[in-house]
């Protein structure tokens, strides 16, 4: 936008007119003030203007299980359908106890204030640089070549649901880590929060790996569901041949979330998780603790819908157990009924909620390493091929963090980036701030 009287052609032939950058079609334009120099910005409809060169770009991801950052080095070309994606290196970066510790108290809503949430934004900021030089390192490439960063950040809260707040109804989300910082350290454009745009059209923020999936699984010869086992289970399915429009896809339920708070209760914190589901395996499906969890009134709620640790969070997981304890249900079979749950809840989703229900079920995320959870998912869709996407030579562990290179690609171009039928948005937008 151009915040003064000039015309764009006189701004455009002004002696004082430079690139910012040659990798962008950006420009800032200088103009003598009084005593000091004020700039007028003249931005073009795309920063990658009818330009499909390949880039170098990295995408970064933390999810609600608070793990740590994943990022992914991407080779990425065109935009829309036309995009081509290629993975060149994948790592995670830990959050250290404490940090892991800290983001989930502030995560339950009801931690922290202004200062904490100040300084936890610079702090994710500064790792997610970190990450991004760690992945750069480990492919042996400077951290100057990358053309641009797309980042989810850190959620620290979700409300896709209306509460009344100063006296009206209000939506939100919150995500942090600070892409300035990323954007100063890498030296190439950021593009990061990406989920309040779609919520600003009527959306629920979320999934947002959709409109990825579409551009990167679409089959013309198969119904494909892609679920993503992080934190939370999120299902995308794409009809056979499907458009854009035909692509539907909610959060499933729990994913991994329930699981690991129970996995580190069981071995008194040792554990984060349960690594390869051993510890589901030494215990038993309790049938009436199951029937319980399945009233869960998220289960049978319509899309679109989203869900995150302000319903699957400590104060669940605190119930859960207490009404094992009634039951007489251990802790370890508790675990090993959460196990299953998660399965249930894909089951609930496809049969109650997917007019064409998938002929073939990819498994990524965290969860998608967990052979136990997989059998259990196998078990609750007969007729349907489950698998990983290490079995399609793809990696499960990256899926994500590349959504986001490849969404951060579409917001540079200025395309719409999110997918309607998914989210619930009134509209296609393009989803991403960019930071320069």
């Amino acid at each position: 936008m151009i915040h003064n009287s000039h015309t764009v052609t006189e701004i455009l032939n002004h002696s004082q007119v430079m690139s910012y950058k040659q990798k962008c079609n950006y420009f800032i334009f200088f103009r003598p003030g009084a005593g000091h120099i004020k700039e007028d910005i003249f931005m073009k409809r795309a920063l990658f203007h009818d330009d499909a060169s390949p880039r170098l770009a990295i995408g970064l991801m933390s999810g609600t299980s608070a793990d740590g950052i994943d990022a992914a080095l991407v080779e990425i070309s065109g935009c829309s359908t036309d995009t081509r994606v290629r993975l060149l290196s994948f790592l995670t970066l830990p959050f250290s106890d404490a940090a892991r510790a800290r983001i989930l108290r502030v995560a339950a809503g009801d931690f922290g204030g202004t200062e904490e949430l100040c300084l936890l934004n610079f702090y994710l900021g500064e790792l997610s640089a970190d990450a991004c030089e760690a992945v750069c390192a480990q492919a042996g490439v400077a951290p100057d070549k990358v053309s641009f960063v797309g980042s989810h950040g850190q959620t620290v809260f979700h409300a896709p649901d209306a509460r009344e707040y100063l006296g009206r109804p209000v939506r939100g989300t919150l995500q942090t880590g600070e892409a300035s910082v990323i954007a100063e350290r890498l030296g190439c454009p950021v593009v990061s929060d990406f989920r309040v745009r779609d919520m600003a059209a009527g959306g629920l923020g979320a999934p947002l790996v959709p409109y990825t999936e579409y551009l990167l699984y679409r089959d013309a010869q198969r119904t494909v569901g892609l679920q993503n086992i992080g934190g939370i289970g999120n299902i995308t399915v794409l009809p056979k041949g499907c458009s854009l429009n035909d692509v539907f896809a909610f959060d499933t339920g729990p994913g991994n979330m329930v699981m690991d708070a129970l996995a580190a209760r069981l071995t008194e914190g040792k554990a984060r998780f349960d690594d390869g589901g051993r510890l589901a395996a030494q215990g038993t499906v309790n049938a009436g603790l199951l029937a319980w969890m399945m009233q869960d009134p998220y289960l049978s709620a319509p899309p679109p819908k989203t869900t995150g640790r302000e319903v699957y969070g400590a104060a669940y997981v605190d119930a859960l157990c207490a009404h094992a304890r009634t039951l007489g249900v251990s802790l370890r079979d508790t675990l090993s009924t959460a196990t299953r749950f998660t399965a249930e809840c894909i089951r609930e989703g496809v049969e109650r909620f997917c007019p064409q229900r998938p002929e073939r079920l990819i498994v990524g995320g965290g969860g998608s390493m967990n052979p136990v959870l997989l059998a259990h998912i196998a078990d609750c869709l007969p007729g349907c091929q489950v698998l990983t996407n290490e079995q399609l030579g793809l990696d499960s562990s990256a899926k994500e963090a590349v959504a986001f290179a490849v969404l951060a690609n579409e917001a540079l171009y200025g395309c719409a980036n999110n997918a309607p039928g998914a989210t619930g948005a009134a509209h296609g937008v393009v989803m991403g701030k960019i930071s320069l």
